[in-house]
Order: C-alpha cells, then structure tokens, then sequence
C-alpha cells in the first residue's frame, strides 16, 4: 500500500499530529483493533503526537489520572505539567483552529495538517481527518 501524502521536506518529521480534543476524542474511543481497550493507556500512547499550545490546566488534570491510572510514578501532577510543558514541535506548539465547516487546522510548519504547508493533503481529505477526531 502506498501513502496518498507527498513527502516531507527533509530532514522533517511530521509534527504536530494532534490537538488536544482530536487526542482526547481518540483515546476514548472505544473502536475496535486498538492497541489497548484502556482509555487512559491510549491516552498515553498518543501523548506524543500532542501538539497545542491552547491553555493546559485541564489537560494537566486528565493526563495525572492517566499517569496516575497507568504508571507508578510518585507525582503524577508534576510529571503531567512537564509532559505538556515540552510537547509538540521543539520550541513552538501548534496552534489549532477550527473554520466554519468544522475542520481542524494548525500551523505547524512540518504539519500534515497545516493547509498552507505543500505536502498537505487537499481540503475534504483535511475534513474528514477533523470529522474522525471530533470530540
């Protein structure tokens, strides 16, 4: 099977993936074929294609519960407050936004989701990929 996205610049790595309801929407999904049945374990598994910079005390509270849920770590508050602290792209989380037909964008400069980079996918592959994370 071959990909429908064109390359990246190199030395690029696709970056961000997520916003945080895309992310939150995903971990609670139930669907079949997963690679775990445990929200908060799918939470965590795609912690590292998180990349928003929109406030993030809520965020901090539902990433300790994962932590807490599925990890022995002593402080999970602290730890969670890093982890978004040093998420996305080095230097400079995303910004999301939503336009009116609901499609989630972000200006990462190396984001497939990002419509004004060249690799990005065309506009109703953009609105489906925001239909299918819709919190």
């Amino acid at each position: 099977m071959t990909s429908a996205l064109p390359a990246l610049p190199s030395p690029a790595l696709p970056s961000p993936v997520l916003s945080w309801p895309g992310l939150a929407a995903a971990a609670r999904s139930g669907m079949p074929g997963g690679s775990s049945d445990a929200p908060d374990a799918r939470l965590l598994l795609l912690l590292s294609a998180l990349g928003d910079r929109g406030p993030a005390r809520h965020r901090r509270l539902r990433l300790a519960v994962a932590l807490a849920a599925r990890t022995m770590v002593n402080d999970p508050h602290r730890l969670a407050g890093a982890l978004l602290a040093e998420q996305g792209q080095p230097g400079r989380p995303a910004r999301w936004t939503i336009d009116s037909d609901g499609t989630r964008t972000d200006d990462g400069r190396y984001s497939y989701r990002n419509p004004a980079n060249p690799f990005a996918p065309p506009p109703h592959r953009l609105v489906r990929v925001s239909a299918a994370l819709r919190p």
